[in-house]
């Protein structure tokens, strides 16, 4: 005798069903299969069981239930008759339509007098993402429509196959083994780092990254991170919510000013030296020494290797973290190599650091996804990485040029910064013009961009942040000529 059956002769019912929470002791006696029917029509309404779901197979649910089989088929023929249901043979009973017409209402907009607010709020960029745009200029989104599916479904594939049970459980805080001896290769052949993978944390992406060092940092006494000027604002909201003070430091065309650093004071800076966000600037040689000197005083860098290996125009340069790793703690992503939706990332820090670091990813959240990880590992093992930043470097090169184009006939008198690199241009503008209103008048136009403005605590001249390689030649254009109407309306 089955369970189910077995119960309904004892007259016993179970706890009941993990399946919408199910309790049995709910209905009325002799009306179970009227109460399995309501609740069920009520959960396809709510869209708690959306159309297209599979409803447990009878004897399963009966089983959990404590009640007869007969009971729970009865309830799916009501539904079948009402046309919400239909039986699909061995592919099981599935939702086909709701019982009366649901409408879920998206989150209203934000006005774009709200999103470009000065100064700007914590959750501006939250506003900025869900305002709507025809077309999308934010800097910092790669070309979501390359992410190399085949590819991770390839890896994917190739690691289940291997993977032992064991993998599937709690793992080391600091990352699968893989995924960390992968970075370590990944970054003494692209970026000069020679790390052991012991040294490797792997993190949720540089935001998070930037989180478990501030922690650290918090704890050894240091409060207060230079920031460059322009820098990003974003990193500065993620510190300042850590309690760090943030002195900017101006940054000029040969990079951030040591001297102003040294001014400062600051025991600790942030820093993009590879290609700073948002002028685009390398830091040349004379400043790396600089810089090298004071942190051999005593100051500390926090590396952030933004758009490392977007280049196109110029040769590479080392990362900080390759010259002096006692004094650099370093973060990377694939956020804009692959897709930022990964979340995942990793940072390096010197050795005093680095137990503490461990202990504050563990207390964050035991560690990243294993098995993204290890699909991840794969994919930089196999060679596709390569092949996939060789072909996100010719688009990219289009679609910059393209840009620039749109630019010279467009905004006449605007400035191009940071051209031969990155994912995004930064433009400066002549005359009396302010970035955020001429954003604000890009929006209502349908073209989201950002006001440089946003990204600099000293003044600084107007000028905005374009990100071109989500978005082909022809929309480059029409935003960018969306700008020029705009910047035109505002005189």
């Amino acid at each position: 005798m089955d369970r189910a059956k077995q119960a309904a002769v004892d007259g016993s019912i179970s706890a009941g069903s993990d399946f919408l929470q199910l309790d049995v002791g709910e209905a009325r006696p002799g009306g179970r299969a009227d109460w399995l029917a309501a609740r069920l029509r009520t959960a396809i309404a709510d869209g708690r069981v959306p159309v297209g779901a599979r409803l447990p197979a009878s004897r399963v649910l009966a089983a959990e239930l404590g009640v007869s089989r007969g009971v729970v088929t009865e309830a799916y023929q009501r539904l079948t008759e009402d046309g919400h249901v239909v039986g699909r043979g061995r592919g099981g009973t599935v939702v086909v339509a709701t019982p009366a017409e649901v409408v879920i209402c998206p989150p209203e907009p934000p006005p774009v007098s709200d999103v470009f607010a000065e100064p700007p709020g914590a959750d501006v960029f939250d506003a900025l993402r869900t305002a709507p745009a025809e077309i999308d200029l934010t800097p910092g989104v790669p070309d979501l429509g390359a992410f190399p599916r085949a590819a991770w479904l390839r890896a994917e594939r190739a690691v289940l196959a291997r993977l032992a049970p064991a993998a599937f459980g709690y793992g080391d805080p600091s990352g699968t083994p893989a995924l960390r001896l992968a970075v370590a290769t990944w970054l003494a052949r692209s970026r000069g780092i020679r790390v052991d993978p012991a040294e490797v944390v792997i993190v949720a992406g540089v935001s998070q990254g930037l989180g478990l060092l501030a922690q650290v940092l918090h704890d050894d006494g240091i409060h207060t991170v230079a920031v460059e000027d322009p820098g990003s604002l974003g990193v500065r909201q993620h510190l300042r919510n850590w309690r760090f003070d943030t002195p900017p430091v101006p940054v000029d065309g040969h990079g951030v000013r040591v001297d102003d650093l040294v001014a400062t004071g600051a025991p600790a800076v942030l820093l993009t030296p590879a290609h700073q966000f948002p002028t685009g600037v390398v830091l040349d040689g004379d400043r790396r020494r600089q810089l090298i000197r004071w942190a051999e005083r005593g100051g500390l860098v926090i590396e952030d290797d933004y758009d490392a290996e977007h280049r196109y125009d110029r040769p590479p340069v080392p990362a900080l973290r390759a010259m002096l790793p006692e004094r650099v703690c370093y973060t990377g992503s694939v956020s804009k190599l692959l897709a930022p939706a990964l979340r995942i990332g990793w940072v390096l820090v010197p050795p005093r650091y680095r137990d503490a670091l461990v202990a504050a990813k563990r207390m964050a959240d035991l560690g990243n996804a294993a098995l993204p990880q290890l699909v991840l590992a794969e994919l930089m093992d196999s060679g596709e990485m390569e092949r996939q930043l060789r072909l996100l470097r010719r688009r990219h090169v289009r679609r910059r040029d393209a840009m620039i184009a749109a630019i010279r006939a467009h905004l006449p008198g605007a400035v191009v910064h940071g051209a031969a690199a990155g994912l995004h241009l930064t433009v400066t503008l002549d005359g009396d013009v302010s970035d955020v209103a001429l954003a604000a008048a890009a929006l209502r136009r349908g073209v989201k961009v950002q006001p440089l403005s946003w990204h600099g605590q000293l003044p600084q001249p107007p000028g905005l942040v374009l990100g071109y390689a989500a978005n082909p030649a022809g929309d480059l254009e029409r935003g960018v000529a969306a700008l020029g109407a705009a910047r035109r309306e505002l005189g």
